[in-house]
């Protein structure tokens, strides 16, 4: 029988491959945009050197870090209330049947009211302010986390929670030890979800009504028409919610489920 030979290299782990075959990818990508950059060879059109020197001048004047800090302080408030209210509502309606009933059309009512009529509601009933900044993207926010906890919710197995109730874990440890457990992947799924609609919609409530953040720039350099400013700060924004995404969500995400294994 042939035996295998010790010279043989180890499999590549597959993050490793998954991570080249990324970077790969994003340099294919900007190589492309700086050749098309220069065969074209348009003001609106600027090379991928072009932006990322403006990011750097941006980042330099302490101005591009002010703005991404605006922003990110409106996401982390506007989310967690969100989160809050929209969770407690999900609870409450997977568990309850009649309330279920009578609030989905609620629900799907707002699941489907245009972001921007929220944002103009807002401002006009509360002023440009940082509050009605908040409020907008909250409320658009909160029905998207109550339909994801409420099927986590209705969900929940009724043979975990008689045992339980057998071993008399009482009211804390059964929600510490059998009920957050089941719902944490729904907590999860609502977070992700509702994060990558909430740095949209916070850009469009800067646009409109703020004097500072992302999208407020973003105005501004759409007025000069300003392409490689608008790019920087776009691109900016990017890598700030690629950050989060994989170093905080992602690896969450796998404590969160790790119990399933």
């Amino acid at each position: 029988m042939q035996r295998p030979s010790p010279l043989r290299s180890a499999e590549t782990p597959e993050w490793v491959s998954r991570l080249a075959w990324g970077l790969g990818s994003i340099v294919a990508f900007f190589a492309f945009w700086e050749v098309m950059a220069i065969l074209i060879q348009h003001r609106h059109l600027p090379g991928p050197t072009v932006v990322f020197a403006a990011m750097m001048r941006e980042a330099t004047s302490g101005e591009l870090l002010y703005h991404i800090g605006m922003t990110l302080y409106r996401v982390a408030i506007a989310f967690t209330l969100a989160m809050l209210i929209g969770s407690a509502i999900g609870i409450a309606l997977g568990r309850n049947g009649k309330a279920d009933r009578f609030f989905d059309t609620w629900l799907i009512l707002f699941l489907n009211l245009p972001a921007l009529v929220v944002i103009i509601l807002c401002y006009v009933w509360f002023g440009r302010t940082e509050l009605a900044a908040i409020l907008a993207v909250a409320i658009n926010k909160i029905p998207n986390a109550a339909v994801t906890v409420r099927e986590g919710a209705r969900s929940l197995s009724r043979d975990l929670s008689e045992m339980a109730h057998m071993y008399r874990f009482g009211y804390w440890r059964t929600l510490r030890h059998v009920t957050l457990p089941q719902l944490a992947p729904f907590f999860l799924a609502a977070a992700r979800n509702g994060l990558s609609l909430v740095w949209k919609i916070v850009l469009v409530v800067e646009l409109l009504g703020r004097s500072d953040g992302v999208g407020f720039q973003l105005g501004v350099y759409f007025h000069m028409f300003d392409v490689a400013m608008i790019l920087a700060y776009a691109l900016a924004f990017i890598f700030v919610v690629q950050i989060i995404e994989f170093g905080v969500l992602q690896p969450l995400g796998n404590r969160v489920n790790r119990w399933r294994r």
